[in-house]
């Protein structure tokens, strides 16, 4: 019996995790009337932004 090519496992937790991320903004993109913001992609991303430091 020959092995089927597209059966395939993911298990690398970190790969995984990056497909979920980029799943989650393709479908706000294609939910969204206009461009996401960068502070829309952050927050979907779950980053926080680290301000700049005070200019002196």
């Amino acid at each position: 019996m020959l092995a089927d090519q597209f059966d395939v496992t993911l298990e690398d937790d970190d790969l995984l995790s990056e497909v979920e991320l980029t799943t989650t903004l393709i479908i706000a993109a294609s939910e969204s009337d206009d461009h996401l913001s960068q502070e829309e992609i952050d927050r979907l991303l779950g980053v926080t932004p680290i301000p700049p430091p005070p200019q002196e």
